[in-house]
């Protein structure tokens, strides 16, 4: 079943499309290094994008942060992703690994991912090497490290905007003496702090010489893309992203542009910026070499787009964000599961459900939590196979717990199918209940469907193209797809001959209501 695209998805292909229009045959001008006017129109137009040259950071992080990446790579830790765009799968061509605060998860292109925790203090992780726990470490100290850079760069802008002048380069090497910027009242620091609060980093790994297919940059003509045009998803807002960037050439082989060469060098990574959506300011093709980081300020990340363009050698990247965590962490799902259960009354010694009382608005918000369980987290886990086990084993209980209290709620579902057929119900009390949980229960089966396409036909792609990864759901969650079927049919015969309001609704579902085998189900 192909999910239709979102609003803002077919607002950013619209635009994209209006944009490759416009162009037609041209490329959009865009400046390296080599350009004479490269710096100035950094400052002027991206004066939120810092770039600290890998001279400025501590020669000790930088061999502990080489290392940490190639032991994650030997241990095999890192994973392409199987993303959904506009209602298609597709495989990342870059292979990723979270790391960050224990029960977080960062959500991209609706695919979440949870992170493997780096050790914090009051938390406990037995990881599956002592090599890997290493590294975690190296993140986490690297993570410190970035966050101090961060703020500096923020009190840096601060002040370069608060005195209307350009006095604070863009790019810092070396040799830049790193001073004290001013004093700045509490409530300032507070703010600065919280945006440089990071608590995951997305790694990130691609060889181009293994890639047998990457697209070429549509706007500039700046040559392969590892990663297309975009804004980081599912930050908080105005929260900087810092990036290392590490490029495995050896250094003998790092060299200068060649003069006599238009454009990037293709040899060497480069970040690309662009003002969004915009022709006239050209963009920024910034080179990487080894250890440089680059820092996103304020709200950079909104009003601009980036993209990383491919080099030759393999490259390693670790990007850290502030993610929005309201509803991705493992204390928000349960806490959410508990709201949900907190109307169950379980029969002493059966087992059985009953609940405590049948308000609309109650099941409503119950089956909601319900498919939020099933559909952005345990599917989305299992989805992923047995890729965490790699690293830890941090994640096996908390989804064990969740797949627990998910068993309840489809008891719950059962619960409100025997009071609607229960006989001596008040007609209108059996329709309040029955338009209090359609909505969640259609979505449920639709989701259903297509999480159950994705799996086989996914399956299939990723056998074909060798990716080691387990696409397998728990035990039962496939059955329940018969379950929610034939409670719609039922939620659709009794409403047809009961409320006259809203036959239009329950027919349409009728007419759609096929099980995942492509038959009708009943009770």
């Amino acid at each position: 079943m192909k999910r239709t695209p979102t609003a803002e998805e077919r607002e950013r292909e619209a635009k994209k499309l209006r944009l490759l229009e416009e162009l037609e045959d041209t490329w959009l001008p865009y400046l390296t290094p080599k350009d004479d006017e490269f710096y100035q129109q950094w400052q002027l137009k991206y004066p939120k994008l810092i770039l600290r040259e890998a001279g400025s950071v501590p020669e000790e992080l930088h061999k502990e942060v080489q290392e940490a990446f190639l032991t994650l790579h030997k241990h095999g830790c890192f994973f392409r992703d199987l993303v959904r765009i506009q209602g298609k799968d597709l495989l990342t061509p870059v292979s990723r690994i979270l790391i960050g605060n224990p029960g977080c998860t960062y959500k991209y292109l609706n695919t979440r991912l949870f992170t493997v925790p780096w050790p914090v203090k009051g938390a406990t992780t037995r990881y599956e090497e002592a090599e890997i726990a290493a590294a975690c470490q190296t993140f986490l100290r690297l993570n410190d490290y970035l966050q101090i850079e961060t703020i500096q760069a923020l009190e840096e802008l601060a002040c370069k905007e608060k005195s209307n002048i350009d006095a604070v380069p863009v790019c810092i090497g070396p040799d830049f003496p790193r001073i004290g910027m001013g004093s700045f009242d509490g409530q300032d620091e507070v703010d600065m702090k919280n945006r440089a609060a990071y608590n995951v980093t997305l790694l990130n790994f691609m060889d181009p010489q293994k890639m047998p297919y990457l697209k070429e940059e549509p706007y500039f003509g700046m040559g392969k893309m590892a990663v297309s045009w975009h804004h980081d998803e599912n930050l908080v807002e105005r929260s900087a992203v810092a990036v290392y960037s590490y490029s495995c050439e050896g250094p003998e082989e790092e060299s200068e542009d060649d003069p006599q060469l238009e454009g990037r060098d293709p040899d060497t990574w480069h970040v690309g910026f662009k003002i969004s959506w915009d022709i006239e300011t050209p963009g920024l093709a910034i080179p990487l070499h080894q250890g440089d980081c680059y820092f996103m300020l304020d709200d950079l990340n909104a009003t601009h787009q980036h993209c990383v363009l491919a080099g030759l050698p393999p490259r390693f990247s670790s990007t850290h964000r502030v993610a929005e965590c309201s509803t991705g962490t493992l204390d928000y799902i349960l806490q959410r599961c508990h709201v949900a259960l907190q109307n169950v009354r379980e029969e002493a010694g059966s087992g059985a459900i009953s609940l405590k009382c049948f308000e609309p608005a109650v099941l409503k918000q119950g089956e909601e939590i319900h498919n939020e369980v099933e559909f952005e987290w345990l599917r989305q886990f299992w989805f992923q196979g047995s890729r965490y086990r790699k690293c830890t084993d941090w994640w096996c209980q908390p989804m064990a717990q969740l797949e627990e209290l998910w068993k309840k709620m489809e008891g719950v579902t059962n619960a409100v199918l025997c009071e609607v057929r229960r006989e001596g119900v008040p007609m209108e009390q059996r329709n309040d209940i029955l338009a209090s949980i359609l909505a969640s229960l259609t979505t449920r089966q639709n989701l259903r469907r297509e999480w159950h396409a994705r799996g086989r036909n996914s399956g299939h792609r990723w056998k074909k193209r060798a990716v080691c990864r387990i696409c397998s759901f728990p035990p039962g969650l496939e059955i329940q797809t018969a379950l929610c079927s034939a409670l719609l049919n039922l939620l659709v015969d009794i409403t047809q001959s009961a409320s006259p309001e809203l036959p239009e609704l329950y027919l349409r579902i009728r007419s759609q209501n096929v099980g995942h085998i492509g038959k009708r189900m009943t009770l």
